[in-house]
């Protein structure tokens, strides 16, 4: 079985590469071939087309793989699975019916519920995050590699905060005004994350429904940068494989922001 980091890490990057493809294919085209599930949710042949890619690589690794596009596996048995890889084939698929570009490809290795390793595709841009645990947090574009760091910010004022511009939840508006004159960065699926971590903003408070599969490869990015993403109500780190599949509430930010912020 394969259990080294670094070469699960070139398959997942391969995969997401190649699944980025297949969603820039239909992309380019007319018709989306558009569904709606039974959560009425929206689907379209490039979330189809990107999970049969990925899943044609990582069935290389032995891992099992939980998809928000696979058959649904029950709890009873992916409890008992101490390391499987968790994708979002086409996580923004409304921003992606827009045509707006905010779209991400999602893939994580999840060990006894922590994600470990993460790569997250952003087709239109061709900017590719990933990381491994101790191994550091990157960026490939153009052809070369940057090295991801926390980004430092004095004080409260002026903070950047990712969050909708037009539907700012009322526990988003609560969060905000602890804060002293905070600019909204506006941004689709987990380019939300992705924000703190190429720091084009501060802080990801997160007061509305995801999935594990949303959060969890641009959350291992993350952690291997010394950001927090962490439960709102018990300030632990989100968990993976749960019964429920269904997110917390939570935040993402530098620890100095969170220790100001309490």
């Amino acid at each position: 079985m394969m259990s080294d980091l670094n070469d699960l890490l070139d398959i997942a990057k391969e995969a997401a590469l190649k699944a980025g493809h297949e969603i820039m294919r239909v992309y380019e085209e007319d018709d989306f071939g558009v569904e709606h599930k039974n959560d009425q949710s929206p689907l379209t042949r490039a979330d189809k087309a990107a999970h049969h890619k990925i899943i044609e690589f990582l069935n290389e690794t032995d891992y099992p793989v939980l998809s928000e596009e696979g058959a649904e596996v029950l709890y009873t048995e992916r409890q008992s699975w101490s390391r499987f890889w968790m994708v979002d084939p086409l996580d923004g698929t409304k921003e992606f019916i827009k045509r707006n570009g905010e779209f991400t490809v999602n893939i994580a290795l999840i060990d006894n519920g922590i994600p470990i390793l993460g790569v997250v595709f952003v087709p239109v841009q061709k900017k590719l995050y990933y990381s491994a645990k101790s191994f550091g947090a990157f960026l490939q574009f153009n052809g070369a590699n940057e090295s991801l760091h926390l980004s430092k910010k004095e004080g409260l004022e002026n903070l950047r905060v990712v969050a909708s511009r037009s539907h700012l939840n009322d526990e988003t508006k609560n969060f905000m005004q602890k804060l002293h004159k905070p600019l909204i960065v506006s941004m689709g699926s987990s380019l939300k994350f992705l924000c703190i971590a190429n720091g084009q903003a501060e802080v990801y408070p997160r007061f509305a429904p995801t999935m594990e599969w949303d959060s969890a490869a641009a959350d291992a990015i993350c952690r291997e940068m010394g950001l927090v993403v962490q439960n709102v109500n018990t300030s632990e780190p989100l968990q993976y494989n749960k019964e429920n599949l269904l997110n917390p509430f939570f935040i993402v930010a530098n620890p100095d922001i969170l220790e100001l912020l309490k």
